[in-house]
């Protein structure tokens, strides 16, 4: 191996970042794997690194015995003592080999095994660096396609831009730079797996720190994001400074800052909306630019029924339901928008469908339709403990209320059946089952 073994270890060590532990076991193993090809796996041989010399030393490990019944194994006490004038029998003896003889192979072998080594602390280095890194936005250079997935060139490492992280209609080619949101990195047989996207919603956020200064300082905070990217998205924003207005802050003079999102997001549209602790403010501005009449809310199914005029409707629901799920992604709620003219046909419906009960008079009917009744199988269902708690509603007159609706439930029911020509069902059998 030659004196400049030592040096050797030292500059390949410096050089990739790597212990020199690891390098001195790889050059034991391979020298170990070519005398094994040698003298046979059953020998019982070792490796040592020794720094003094600059080599790795050979030792064959034969036991001291009286008889020799294995030269492989054993030796006799007097062979022993002469290399070894403590050796006893039963101690174990180690016998230097002649490393010099493995020649080209071991060299090679060693050099193989280095490489890999050399690969394994690099893949384990750049494992290291960037897991630290998810959630970060990393810049790129395309480099290749592969596969519908785009391979990225970070630097030091590669990347992979999965086809389900790509923005639909966007074209990618090699010699562009992006940049993209790192969301995980995986260990792989071929080394760290590190997985970007463009589709993530926190691209976009990482995108408005980058380019507003309020944001990065703490003085603006992005409180939610959703996105369909491509086509639009929603950022909520919300400051502690009464002074600073966070949604001009996003927006820019001009509207530059936002627009060099919009640029980097290759014309997504954006909406930036101030953040509100209450739900039902928050929900209004979510849904702007459309004007809402009246919002209620469900706070057990954490859902919200959003009433608008009936010339923002289309507004407030965007093209294809685009702005009213965003507002939904945003919030966290459940959200639920219908026209002026239609609640009113569907209270006008209600309203009618409780007056077909003799018990109930017009003021009873529109104070069950405002508790939330709109059908007679609402009614039948219900207890009259519930109805009794309805202004102009005792617990005797909800009782027969009750009693009521069920037997109009039976009767409809049996006369879609007769119209059929089929038995009632087993629903409308139950509730009259009751009466």
């Amino acid at each position: 191996m030659g004196v400049e073994l030592n040096r050797v270890i030292e500059q390949v060590g410096k050089d990739k970042g790597i212990d020199k532990k690891i390098l001195i076991e790889a050059l034991e193993t391979a020298l170990l794997t070519a005398a094994k090809k040698k003298y046979g796996p059953n020998k019982e041989i070792e490796a040592r690194y020794n720094p003094e010399i600059g080599e790795v030393e050979l030792f064959q490990f034969k036991t001291v015995v009286e008889e020799v019944k294995d030269p492989a194994s054993e030796i006799t006490a007097e062979e022993a003592q002469k290399l070894d004038p403590e050796a006893q029998i039963g101690d174990s003896l180690g016998l230097k080999l002649d490393a010099s003889e493995f020649g080209r192979i071991a060299a090679q072998t060693a050099k193989q095994v280095i490489i890999q080594r050399v690969r394994d602390a690099e893949r384990e280095n750049i494992f290291s660096e960037f897991k630290g890194r998810a959630g970060e936005l990393v810049h790129g250079i395309v480099k290749r396609l592969d596969k519908g997935a785009v391979v990225m060139d970070l630097g030091r490492t590669e990347a992979i831009l999965p086809p389900k992280e790509q923005v639909p209609h966007e074209s990618y080619r090699p010699g562009d730079r992006l940049r993209a949101y790192l969301v995980e990195v995986r260990k792989s047989t071929r080394g760290p797996q590190i997985v970007l996207s463009r589709t993530h919603p926190g691209l976009l956020i990482k995108l408005f720190e980058m380019e507003v200064p309020e944001i990065a300082e703490g003085l603006v905070r992005i409180k939610s994001a959703a996105r369909e990217p491509g086509g639009r998205a929603k950022i909520a924003v919300a400051s502690d400074d009464p002074d600073i207005d966070p949604v001009g802050a996003c927006v820019g003079m001009k509207g530059s800052r936002v627009q060099a999102v919009v640029q980097e997001l290759r014309g997504e549209k954006i909406d930036i909306v101030a953040w509100s602790d209450d739900p039902v403010r928050l929900i209004c501005n979510a849904l702007s630019p459309a004007q809402l009449a009246k919002v209620i809310v469900d706070e057990a199914n954490h859902a919200m029924e959003v009433i608008v005029p009936d010339d923002q409707l289309s507004l407030a629901i965007g093209k294809r339901g685009q702005n009213v799920r965003l507002a939904a992604k945003l919030t966290g709620w459940r959200i639920d928008i219908k026209s002026e003219s239609r609640v009113e046909k569907l209270s006008q419906e209600a309203l009618t469908a409780m007056m077909r009960i003799s018990a109930v008079d017009e003021t009873a009917a529109a104070n069950l339709v405002a508790s939330g009744f709109h059908t007679l199988d609402q009614v039948a269902e219900a207890t009259p403990e519930l109805l009794a708690q309805i202004p102009g509603l005792d617990t005797e007159k909800a009782a027969e209320v009750v009693a009521e609706a069920r037997r109009l439930v039976a009767e409809d029911a049996a006369a879609r059946a007769a119209e059929e020509g089929a038995a009632p069902p087993m629903e409308a059998a139950r509730l009259a089952a009751h009466d």
